[in-house]
């Protein structure tokens, strides 16, 4: 690997892995309140609270108009060419532009909250969805500071509001079912964990990052000039929002009319896990945003091959295992924490009843979309942005949304009316997302390699799917055999699934000695995960000998 891309490499390794940080231990403790919830409510009531979440997730996509990430990528490249008294004029403008945006649009929520409720066939919620319209303000807030935290590569305050959000919501959420508020309380728990977080966000932006740039301003800030350029970078990527992260929303209420809360509560419980994917890819790809960001594509189009066809090869083996792991173990991991007498109690209680029999089957399903990563689709999206492509990634949101909101309609009223069918309605709202990401993915690497000659190696990325593939059928045949508790199931079918990869990968060639040497240099600066990671890229290194 060239040196300046390797370098790049262990920058973006870090600032991943302190993301990382972030993301896993908030996930976790997310994770810790959600199994509690899930065992104190009832499947109908886990479905009304995701029924609430609907109105305002979608309305708070359109709040930044993509100026969040505009902030990012522009002060990566301000700082980079020591302009900080601009980058005080991009921070005073995004600021300013999110608690505008975040404050009306939470007002326009509050107002139509009963006409949402009613929309989505449950008008007793109405209350419920006004009060989260709260929570689009409040995360403007925390929006705005990640944005400002990842544009100075402070990814250590990024993670640190990042678990105070979530360390709030899993203490307060069960807390407040205990007392007796039930959904209520889970939805209280959102709002002040997105406020209190939002608020020592913005605190840490103000003294860490913004007062020290106030001395080196001169003159006064002008937002007339900035703003706009923010918003021509940013307004394309709201359709990329959009796509992203409302349709999954969309589909939803599509599914509304035609199934139940409990089989709602059955396809929530299947995203609790499905999420775990994005422990890895989120603050990669996040970490990649400002690297691509230093990358010149006309002067150094042979480094921007290197990097993207890298990234997408290292982030693939560490996301498609993950991935293959949660189809092959849906039944176990679901039925070990969620089963229907209380996860204490029925743990070690062999053919336990699961309380979401429905969920494992979605969650295999849900998980599908994740293996898109061999070809690129997760450092495809990085890259655009990084460049400021963000037209064209418009254009690949507005394709997608095209294809597949019609399809969802149409398969979700089909399976709805003419089946009767619960878990085909929602097998039509994953397939939907499916096509989704598929229309805008083929588009975006057909410009992609059009334009910049960026791809991924798919030979590599074969043979990675391959020893992942592999790993799977076997773990899952294990899990078969055993007629054991699915807490023992689950350790045993995980075991398995990595002993098996890990001495595949390089046994089939998906990585070879300078790969890993590679790795083994771009997580030396992980300090105590770098010694954890050594262990079995020291047992690879010695496969890959023998198959030589």
């Amino acid at each position: 690997m060239d040196d300046k891309a390797l370098q790049m490499g262990k920058s973006s390794t870090a600032g991943s892995f302190f993301l990382l940080i972030g993301t896993v231990c908030s996930s976790i403790l997310l994770a810790l309140g959600t199994l509690f919830l899930a065992q104190v409510l009832s499947a109908d009531e886990l479905g009304s609270y995701s029924v609430v979440l609907i109105p305002s997730s979608i309305i708070a996509a359109f709040r930044d108009l993509g100026v969040n990430s505009a902030m990012t990528q522009r002060i990566a490249n301000l700082r980079t060419a020591n302009k900080h008294d601009e980058v005080h004029d991009v921070i005073v403008s995004g600021v300013f532009f999110e608690i505008v945006s975040g404050a009306v649009l939470s007002i326009a929520c509050f107002v139509a909250a009963n006409y949402f409720a009613t929309l989505l066939s449950h008008p007793e919620l109405s209350s419920y969805i006004a009060l989260m319209s709260v929570s689009i303000f409040a995360s403007a807030l925390v929006s705005a500071a990640s944005s400002i935290f990842i544009g100075f590569e402070k990814m250590k305050l990024n993670s640190f509001t990042q678990m105070l959000q979530a360390a709030i919501k899993t203490l307060l959420g069960p807390l407040l079912v205990i007392l007796g508020f039930s959904v209520l309380g889970v939805v209280w728990s959102v709002i002040l964990s997105v406020v209190v977080s939002g608020f020592i966000g913005m605190l840490l932006v103000y003294f860490v990052l913004f007062r020290p740039l106030r001395k080196l301003k001169i003159g006064k800030c002008n937002i007339k000039q900035t703003l706009p350029s923010l918003l021509k970078y940013g307004i394309p990527l709201t359709f990329s929002g959009i796509a992203i992260i409302v349709l999954p929303y969309v589909f939803t209420a599509l599914m509304t009319p035609y199934v139940t809360v409990g089989m709602l509560g059955n396809y929530t419980a299947a995203t609790y896990f499905a999420v775990i994917v994005t422990f890895i890819s989120v603050p990669i790809s996040t970490a990649l945003f400002p690297a691509f960001s230093k990358l010149n594509t006309v002067t150094e189009s042979k480094l921007v091959r290197t990097v993207f066809a890298s990234s997408v090869k290292y982030l693939s083996l560490f996301l498609i295992p993950i991935s293959m792991m949660l189809i092959a173990l849906a039944g176990p991991l679901v039925y070990t924490f969620f089963p229907q007498d209380g996860m204490f109690t029925a743990l070690f209680t062999v053919g336990a009843e699961p309380k979401f029999p429905y969920a494992p089957v979605f969650l295999v399903f849900s998980s599908i979309v994740n293996l898109f990563v061999l070809f690129g689709n997760v450092v495809l999206n990085a890259f655009q942005i990084g460049i400021g492509k963000t037209k064209q990634v418009m254009k690949q949101s507005i394709l997608a949304l095209v294809v597949s909101v019609p399809f969802a309609y149409i398969v979700i009223t089909c399976f709805g009316k003419m089946f009767e069918n619960e878990v085909l309605v929602v097998m039509g709202g994953i397939l939907a997302f499916m096509v989704s990401i598929i229309a805008g993915m083929v588009w975006g690497l057909i410009w992609a390699w059009k334009n910049y000659r960026v791809k991924a190696d798919f030979g590599n990325s074969g043979k990675i799917f391959i020893a992942a593939l592999v790993a799977s059928i076997v773990a899952y045949v294990v899990s078969l055999i055993l007629i054991v508790p699915y807490v023992i199931m689950l350790l045993v079918g995980v075991i398995i699934f990595l002993l098996v990869y890990i001495i595949c990968i390089p046994l089939i060639g998906a990585v070879n000695s300078a790969d890993l040497d590679t790795l083994r240099i771009l997580t030396s600066e992980l300090g105590p995960i770098s010694k954890i990671m050594s262990i079995p890229l020291k047992l690879m290194r010695k496969l890959c000998k023998k198959s030589v």
